[in-house]
C-alpha cells in the first residue's frame, strides 16, 4: 500500500527522481546537494523512507519509481476526496463550484473527462 502523502520538501525530492530516473543513488545525492542543499546522508535517509512508503525503489544502488508522477497525484487527489468529502466527487465539485465559477473552456473539458469514463 503506498502512503501517497508527501511533504513540500518530500515533494521536491520526488521530482528530482521523477525528473531524472532511472538515476544512480550517488547522482541523486549529488542533485539533491545541489537543489536542495542536503548532505548524502539525508539523501539516502529520505529515499529510505520514501522506499518504505512504496513510492519509489533503490535496488543495486538505482533509483526508480514504483509509481509514476501522475499516478501518485491520483492516488493524492482519491485521498483527499475520501478522506474530506466521504468520496464523493460531486460533493468536492459543489464545494469548489461554490467559490469559483468554472470558465466555458473549463466546462467542456470536464464534460470530456467524464464521457470519457463512461466508456
Amino acid at each position: 500500500m503506498i502512503d501517497a502523502k508527501l511533504g513540500e520538501v518530500e515533494a521536491r525530492f520526488a521530482d528530482i527522481i521523477w525528473q531524472n530516473e532511472p538515476l544512480h543513488s550517488r547522482v541523486l545525492a549529488e542533485l539533491a546537494e545541489k537543489e536542495l542543499s542536503w548532505k548524502k546522508s539525508t539523501t539516502y535517509t529520505v529515499l529510505k523512507r520514501l522506499c518504505e512508503r512504496g513510492i519509489f525503489q533503490n535496488s543495486n544502488g538505482t533509483v526508480t519509481s514504483l509509481v509514476s508522477k501522475e499516478e501518485f497525484h491520483a492516488l493524492q487527489s482519491e485521498k483527499f476526496i475520501d478522506e474530506t468529502f466521504d468520496g464523493s466527487l460531486p460533493a468536492f465539485l459543489a464545494a469548489f463550484g461554490s467559490r469559483k465559477k468554472l470558465t466555458d473552456e473549463e466546462i467542456r473539458e470536464l464534460t470530456k473527462v467524464i464521457e470519457a469514463m463512461r466508456g
